[in-house]
């Protein structure tokens, strides 16, 4: 009886893990525009499940080389989003992370735009974001969806919340690819490859372009969405990244820039995450 009083007295100090708690779910759907199964992770937050309550989304995209499981594998972002989730600098949200491509760049179509066989922006907004929102009981409205992402995600979070603002409250891109108006990225060269079909594509869907030909209506639209530029010091997209602030702020859009020490490296986007989540918290409607 004894013993039996002291197991239950050692239970009950240790920490609960209830259904509750904060956890990453790995799921997948099959999409009709692609023609395969697409997976992907979501980070669902305390309390998730115990009541009927809607949440406000991120879209939270993984770079060239990566796949739906870096942000969780290699960003650590469960424990950021749970950090400052309980700290109150994050609202509780769902986090989506979809996959787009694979590490076998060259063999293996990636990218977040639509190119022949991979018509993977008409995937997103038409099959996967009705999809995950009804299935996650997302609120589902401008006012409570946000993109971001790291590199080739960057970009195509900044294209998409270009070509899309009437579906984003904000926009944090970090170390985005922007384009590939650099010496120092890569341009198409052969045929056969698929990482020059991703460079072709992030350079038809360059997010500079898209600044120079906007017009008054567009711009009015951009203007609806908060924006925020984030790249390092000795990042190689940085050039490009510096670009597209001056466009915007020539266009009178309101955008937040910031350089900070480091490079393209998974220490500098931990960090860029901590800055991201709490500004698509402050950006979602109250």
């Amino acid at each position: 009886m004894k013993r039996l009083s002291l197991l239950l007295i050692i239970a009950l100090a240790l920490p609960s893990f209830s259904a509750g708690a904060s956890k990453i779910v790995t799921d997948s759907l099959r999409s009709e525009i692609l023609n395969s199964q697409v997976k992907f992770n979501v980070y669902l937050p305390d309390g998730f499940g115990k009541t009927e309550k809607q949440y406000p989304v991120v879209y939270l995209l993984h770079g060239l080389y990566g796949t739906y499981a870096d942000w969780a594998e290699r960003g650590g972002m469960k424990a950021i989003a749970d950090e400052l989730i309980a700290s109150g600098e994050a609202l509780p949200m769902v986090i989506v992370m979809p996959n787009a491509g694979s590490p076998d760049v060259h063999n293996v179509q990636n990218g977040y735009f639509n190119v022949e066989g991979w018509n993977y922006e008409d995937f997103f907004f038409k099959e996967f974001i009705p999809t995950v929102e009804a299935r996650y009981r997302c609120i589902g409205d401008k006012g409570h969806r946000a993109v971001m992402g790291l590199s080739m995600g960057g970009g195509g979070s900044t294209v998409y919340a270009q070509r899309h603002p009437d579906m984003f409250s904000s926009c944090y891109a970090m170390s985005a690819w922007q384009d590939n108006k650099t010496d120092n990225v890569r341009r198409p060269h052969s045929t056969g490859d698929k990482l020059d079909i991703v460079c072709q594509s992030v350079c038809e869907h360059s997010s500079l372009d898209f600044m120079d030909n906007a017009d008054a209506a567009t711009v009015e639209a951009l203007r609806t969405v908060k924006w925020f530029i984030d790249c390092g010091d000795d990042d190689f997209l940085l050039v490009l990244n510096e670009q597209l602030h001056q466009k915007m702020l020539a266009a009178k859009i309101k955008c937040e820039f910031r350089v900070r020490n480091g490079g393209h490296t998974w220490e500098y986007w931990h960090t860029a995450l901590r800055m991201a989540l709490p500004f698509a918290s402050r950006s979602f409607d109250r």
